[in-house]
């Protein structure tokens, strides 16, 4: 019988991506990262022994708590969390479970940069509203953005620890036919089959290659965001629900046509 406060790995994959997912704490040992050194998309890392650190992170959050099985340091931390009344779960089998998944993703530790914040230029249209959203949604919650003039991303990257995209010449941007968001995904490691589908909508909205009929309305409506809103922040923000949405088309929403909605207008 499943334990009241524990998630499966397939529950917890339905979660990752969207709005709902919860807060994702990874609390391997070092040694047991050293020899798996992946991370769960989304995941923090912390030490199961500083447990005032964790439960302050987790306050009026939904936690799964993470360990290498699934066992004493997932379950114990998650009773903990419980006591002082936070949500929180531990996931069933822990990493190894997840990474038995195949369509399961999981962040290679090297690909993690060292600062949670971006920078790129300002006034975004698809590539730089994407590129975050993808971010925050399956690399770090809490990640910043900096938008700023083009000839001023390298130097606002050296001064603030950011990570510069979408400008030439940084690992992140355009090669060949993919944008950012491409490389983004492959940096990451989080090529699925949902993302990949993602991908080629903003690819053909970003590029203007007649590639994807669902392109020209993501261009239209993102042309639309960027005239209502002078602010860059408030533009992405208000941006974040069109790519949750567009996710969960992507996901299960495809096999869905106009004929669908019956008599529907």
């Amino acid at each position: 019988m499943a334990a009241p406060n524990e998630i499966t790995p397939k529950q917890l994959l339905r979660l990752i991506g969207t709005p709902d997912c919860p807060l994702i704490v990874d609390i391997c040992l070092a040694e047991d990262r050293a020899e798996d050194p992946f991370l769960i998309p989304g995941a923090l890392i912390a030490c199961h022994e500083d447990v005032t650190q964790i439960a302050d992170m987790s306050a009026e959050k939904h936690v799964v708590i993470v360990c290498q099985k699934g066992l004493k340091l997932s379950m114990g931390m998650a009773s903990f969390l419980r006591a002082h009344g936070v949500t929180a779960e531990y996931l069933a089998g822990g990493m190894a479970a997840w990474r038995a998944q195949s369509d399961a993703p999981s962040i290679p530790l090297s690909a993690l940069p060292k600062s949670t914040r971006w920078v790129t230029r300002h006034r975004p249209k698809i590539d730089r509203v994407a590129t975050p959203w993808l971010i925050r949604r399956f690399v770090n919650r809490d990640a910043d953005f900096l938008f700023v003039p083009a000839d001023q991303v390298l130097n606002v990257a050296e001064k603030y620890s950011a990570t510069p995209f979408d400008v030439e010449n940084v690992p992140f941007s355009h090669v060949g036919d993919h944008c950012t968001f491409d490389a983004v995904l492959d940096h990451f490691n989080l090529r699925t089959a949902v993302l990949d589908t993602l991908s080629n909508v903003v690819r053909a909205a970003d590029t203007g290659r007649d590639t994807s009929p669902q392109a020209a309305g993501l261009l239209a409506v993102s042309v639309g965001l960027s005239r209502m809103y002078k602010d860059d922040h408030s533009q992405l923000n208000a941006a974040m629900p069109l790519y949750d949405a567009l996710y969960r088309w992507a996901r299960d929403g495809q096999s869905e046509t106009h004929s669908s909605f019956g008599d529907a207008t």
